[in-house]
């Protein structure tokens, strides 16, 4: 199958498309089309075996926001109608709402099928993503309470499919380095420093749990969380609450070094307001860890409250040092829970499953 790719080059869900398209380059031949948002790297580059990335030399070469590639979208699609008409897809997969314009406007007058990613519900535009979903073949949510936004929105719900977001098995797993740390048990939150993230909630949460450390990945490079508002506001509330001395802020952490970050930990807590991906703690129930993850969005499908992880409602920092209390103090629950959410991230969440799931939703679209 030919099959070609249409995504924004600064995408935040870049690794996972790049991660799915080597996984489909085993077996088919994938290319990968983005408007240039750098000065740098040839036209064409091979990226895999199967897997050809070509930017489009459309607009600056610098990243843009969403509204802000708007102008530039006719030009794209007419790049690819030219592309296409030469070599011709089998289907193409859209992600987000401006590079589902230009792959609309880019296949329209070859017949190509079209499926769509939107990642998340744009409710600012929402007429364009309605009228999206229904042209294309097929629109592919990334969890069940994503097909439900689509719905609501107004998408059919026959033409939606529902695959979901991935997981690295092959680097997050049980066995592997395990980053050093002290005699105090540990929890572990990964992710942005805003306050919809949950950092706050954790922090808060830590006043209820005596002997317990509370490390914190992510937001600025390390150099930086001192002139980052965010990170002193959480190092003021952890001071205002008495547990300073135990919360530490890593700062950005490279991408390698989350796994044994992950397995260092009693348990790894996410709980944000949105949870589009759950891709924490899909990462972390790979590395066999347990989970306290929020009770939103794609958590709902890969956290099985009580077998894979724990579920509490977000911005809950009482019932959060509940379920920490529990599970911390029950070296027997977090062995059965970790086992069981690394077996399922595994069986279900692997790149090789998701992508044998979007070939079958590209199969369905093209018959």
């Amino acid at each position: 199958m030919n099959i070609a790719i249409v995504a924004s080059a600064g995408s935040h869900q870049r690794h996972r498309i790049l991660a799915v398209a080597r996984e489909l380059g085993r077996e088919h031949h994938v290319t990968i089309y983005s408007r240039r948002d750098n000065t740098e790297g040839k036209p064409k580059t091979r990226v895999a075996p199967g897997v050809t990335l070509e930017q489009i030399d459309v607009g600056p070469a610098r990243e843009l926001p969403a509204d802000d590639e708007l102008p530039f979208l006719n030009d794209v699609g007419d790049h690819l109608m030219r592309r296409w008409s030469q070599d011709r897809p089998d289907v193409v997969h859209a992600h987000t709402w401006t590079c589902g314009l230009a792959a609309v406007a880019g296949a329209n007058e070859l017949a190509v099928p079209v499926t769509q990613t939107f990642h998340t519900v744009d409710i600012s535009h929402k007429d364009l993503e309605l009228a999206l979903g229904r042209r294309a073949n097929a629109v592919i949510a990334g969890s069940g309470d994503e097909e439900s936004a689509l719905i609501r929105l107004g998408v059919p719900r026959g033409n939606i499919a529902v695959v979901p977001y991935g997981v690295d098995t092959e680097r997050f797993q049980r066995r592997g380095p395990v980053a050093t740390r002290g005699p105090r048990k540990r929890l572990l939150h990964v992710g942005a420093l805003t306050p919809d993230r949950g950092a706050q909630t954790v922090i808060r949460a830590l006043q209820g749990l005596a002997d317990v450390e509370l490390i914190i990945a992510g937001g600025p490079q390390p150099e930086d969380l001192e002139h980052d508002g965010d990170a002193r506001g959480l190092r003021g509330l952890a001071e205002q609450l008495g547990v300073a001395d135990r919360v530490t802020l890593l700062g950005q952490v490279k991408r390698s070094a989350v796994p044994k970050l992950m397995r260092s930990a009693d348990a790894v807590v996410s709980v944000p307001r949105e949870a589009v991906t759950g891709i924490v703690a899909l990462e972390a129930m790979a590395c066999g860890v347990p989970v306290i993850a929020s009770a939103v969005g794609a958590h709902l499908d890969s956290v099985i409250d009580g077998v894979t992880g724990l579920l509490v409602p977000p911005d809950s920092p009482a019932r959060t040092a509940r379920l920490a209390r529990e599970l911390l103090w029950d070296p027997t629950l977090r062995t059965a829970l970790g086992y069981a959410g690394a077996d399922r991230a595994r069986s279900r969440y692997s790149w090789e499953r998701v992508s044998q799931e979007l070939v079958r939703v590209y199969e369905a679209a093209c018959a």
